[in-house]
């Protein structure tokens, strides 16, 4: 296993769902993301520049989260494709967004879909 680097509860209001007032009202949203890449010259050096900025990961989870889309399943991909495609040094990539308070019959804290993506 490589070094990693986690963005724990990120908070985001974002517009996704399969029914309509969803995509009006919105949601409030959690996001976890963890990367694995290796931190050794980052460690040693102390530079910005020779590691991953979660700065940019932070940014990629945002932008991704505002674009509307039917299913979490589809805004967790667009996550994870993006951290790949920007991040070369990123070897693997979790996230999990989680839906706060889904309209869903029942008391359900929340709804999240995790999926992970390699560096082919």
């Amino acid at each position: 296993m490589k070094d990693q680097i986690t963005l724990k509860n990120i908070r985001v209001y974002a517009y996704h769902g399969c029914l309509s007032e969803e995509t009006k009202i919105g949601s409030d949203y959690r996001v976890d993301l963890k990367v694995e890449t290796d931190l050794k010259r980052s460690s040693v050096s102390d530079h910005l520049d020779d590691t991953v900025d979660y700065v940019h990961l932070n940014a990629i989870v945002k932008r991704e989260m505002s674009k509307a889309s039917k299913l979490l399943e589809h805004v967790v991909e667009r996550i994870n494709t993006a951290v790949l495609r920007e991040l070369s040094s990123v070897s693997r990539v979790e996230t999990e967004v989680s839906k706060l308070n889904p309209p869903i019959m029942g008391d359900v804290e929340a709804v999240s879909i995790k999926m992970t993506k390699l560096r082919e």
